[in-house]
């Protein structure tokens, strides 16, 4: 399994065996989010949400010095309060279509990622960054608020009231404060965040892809319940996975000391 598939003008699908990287490529904006580019995040995440071969999505960048410099703010500012209102649903349907993805995601960040940009990061599971990374949710420094899922997703990572600082003050990261205050969560090499996050992703694959999407379910559907409602939560991911295909596999291979042929079901 290899390829790549094109979303529209910026984003691509390329595959890695059970790993698929979904590409950020609109370098002459900095991966600035625009109408179009939001479109095809959304498209392409509706793609991979039904891809049975898909493992672990990672989220990379074809620009040098970006992973994501937020939203387009020059298509933004062209916008009339009606274009405005009418964009919302596409714009929102990118974050959602990347926070949604039933399996495993790892971000891989380098340079500017800002605003949008580290929003999209925030939705997914994992995040590796390199030396360069910059983070940041700057919105209430140009009047709004950050509207891609920043203001739930960074208090769940990091507290709310780190939280709060962080989205009050508009102030930007360094990677390693990034890393030491948990808003990534591994640090590696420069210009090794791409490389790091797919070996990593490709750990994650080797697992079996009907437990990982069950162990994903009930991580996210139990944050913020209390302890009774939330083990009742992997109950059931426990059930849908105590009867399937992988995991007659599983207990077979580890038997037979063998590598497990994942049925995937």
């Amino acid at each position: 399994m290899g390829g790549e598939q094109r979303f529209g003008e910026f984003v691509s699908v390329r595959r890695h065996a059970y790993v698929a990287e979904l590409v950020l490529d609109r370098p002459k904006a900095m991966n600035a989010v625009s109408t179009d580019m939001a479109r095809s995040i959304g498209s392409a995440c509706a793609a991979l949400a039904e891809d049975r071969d898909a493992r672990v999505v990672v989220l990379t960048s074809t620009h040098e010095r970006a992973f994501c410099v937020g939203a387009d703010l020059k298509e933004r500012n062209s916008f009339s309060d009606a274009e405005l209102v009418r964009q919302r649903p596409t714009a929102r349907a990118a974050y959602t279509g990347v926070l949604e993805l039933p399996m495993p995601t790892v971000a891989a960040l380098h340079g500017f990622a800002l605003g949008g940009g580290f929003e999209l990061a925030l939705a997914c599971d994992l995040i590796v960054a390199d030396p360069t990374a910059v983070v940041g949710l700057p919105e209430v420094s140009v009047g709004v608020i950050p509207g891609g899922g920043g203001t739930q997703l960074l208090p769940r990572r990091v507290g709310a009231a780190r939280a709060a600082e962080l989205i009050f003050t508009a102030r930007r990261l360094e990677a390693g404060e990034a890393r030491e205050l948990g808003l990534v969560d591994q640090l590696v090499g420069k210009g090794e965040d791409r490389t790091e996050a797919l070996a990593l992703a490709e750990r994650i694959a080797a697992n079996s892809p009907v437990g990982l999407r069950a162990a994903k379910r009930a991580l996210r559907l139990g944050h913020g319940l209390d302890l009774r409602a939330g083990l009742e939560v992997e109950d059931a991911a426990w059930r849908s996975v105590a009867f399937s295909g992988d995991r007659a596999e599983g207990v077979a291979a580890f038997n037979e000391k063998r590598k497990p042929q994942w049925p995937g079901e």
